[in-house]
């Protein structure tokens, strides 16, 4: 048996991880500046998320939901702390795709709509539903089109207003700041407005900020910059540094009931330690306040440059769309200058790295960008 072929990938193999910094099976050292999607929150190896997931893989790695779960508890606790949606609820899965689906299941039993609008550019997951308000037809297979979701632009509120006045709509779902789409960040001012749009129509707001989540643009959550709160919030990819896990934050006004929702694996032992772990980390070492000054010093070197088109984003989620003479940039990075980048297909390279990148490690990337662009 082989594998199913459905990655691209690069013939590099990652063997071992420090911070920033990774080797390859070759002994090749790498500036790890993707950290695997944005999962890799607070490095590779942090002592202390190492310590506590091997402790707690020692006691007990997994048992079901069927049984009580303190660690659960105290997830819950700690991320509506460092978060400031203390007085949510939260129910726990196992990636940013089944949170989403859970999201959007609650909205529309809460309501009892059936209907979902979604913006252009929109990337929710790959399963069913989350393909369904994904605005993408390459994976979007016909038996995921839905009549029940409907797309307009990001960002345009004349038509976002229109569709919320027929007031059939459970839900509203828009990224914090759309990642595959090309680091594309909604104003504060549209967010407040579709805010009062939602309140106006009795449409709840689900913000899926499962790549700009987890402290990474400044501020927990990206829309937090709007000063608006959501309904519901889904999470996952750096919310437990690489152990899967998804979340929901569930407004206290949704009520829960029994067998509403479920999950064989969400919020097992595991991951939960590795969660409360990496929220430690990022609270406990104020890796918000360097991501937003780190953020700050990127777009002091780069924006403007004569390479770029446009420098877009916010912390260390940024988005660096290159002139068309430079395409091919992200591969010269990687195999000439030995630093991991993400990529929004050929025009826009994207940097998600772990928060607490070392300030070495940003000016070792702008100087290998000016390098490869001069």
């Amino acid at each position: 048996m082989d594998l199913f072929n459905v990655y691209k990938r690069w013939n590099i193999e990652p063997v071992r991880g420090q911070g920033s910094t990774l080797w390859d099976a070759a002994g090749q050292e790498y500036l790890d500046l993707y950290g695997g999607h944005a999962v890799i929150s607070v490095g590779h190896g942090h002592p202390k998320y190492v310590a506590a997931v091997a402790e707690q893989l020692g006691k007990l790695g997994f048992y079901s939901n069927a049984v009580q779960n303190s660690l659960q508890d105290t997830l819950a606790a700690k991320l509506g702390k460092v978060s400031g949606y203390d007085g949510f609820h939260l129910f726990l899965c196992n990636s940013g795709a089944e949170a989403n689906e859970n999201a959007l299941k609650l909205a529309s039993f809460h309501t009892g709509r059936a209907k979902v609008l979604a913006f252009g550019g929109a990337f929710h997951g790959r399963t069913s539903g989350a393909v369904s308000v994904t605005d993408n037809p390459k994976i979007r297979a016909p038996f995921n089109a839905t009549p029940n979701v409907a797309f307009v632009p990001l960002g345009d509120l004349d038509a976002t207003e229109k569709e919320l006045a027929t007031e059939s709509y459970a839900a509203v779902i828009i990224e914090g700041i759309q990642g595959v789409a090309g680091i594309q960040v909604p104003s504060d001012g549209f967010l407040q407005e579709l805010r009062a749009l939602c309140d106006r129509t009795g449409t709840l707001l689900v913000l899926d900020e499962i790549q700009s989540g987890c402290g990474r643009t400044g501020k927990f959550f990206a829309h937090q910059h709007a000063g608006v709160e959501a309904d519901l919030v889904t999470m996952a990819k750096g919310l437990a540094g690489g152990i899967p896990i998804g979340a929901v934050l569930i407004s206290p006004a949704i009520q829960a009931s029994y067998g509403l929702l479920g999950t064989t694996f969400g919020g097992n032992h595991l991951a939960c330690a590795a969660a409360i772990a990496v929220l430690d980390i990022i609270d406990g070492e104020g890796l918000m306040a360097h991501a937003e000054k780190l953020g700050a010093w990127f777009e002091a070197e780069l924006k403007g440059d004569p390479a770029l088109v446009e420098y877009r984003g916010r912390g260390l989620m940024i988005g660096l769309e290159i002139k068309p003479e430079h395409e091919g940039l992200r591969d010269r990075l990687l195999f000439e200058k030995h630093i991991f980048t993400g990529a929004s297909g050929a025009g826009v390279i994207r940097l998600l790295p772990a928060l607490n990148l070392p300030e070495e490690g940003a000016r070792q990337f702008v100087e290998a960008w000016k390098a490869l662009t001069r």
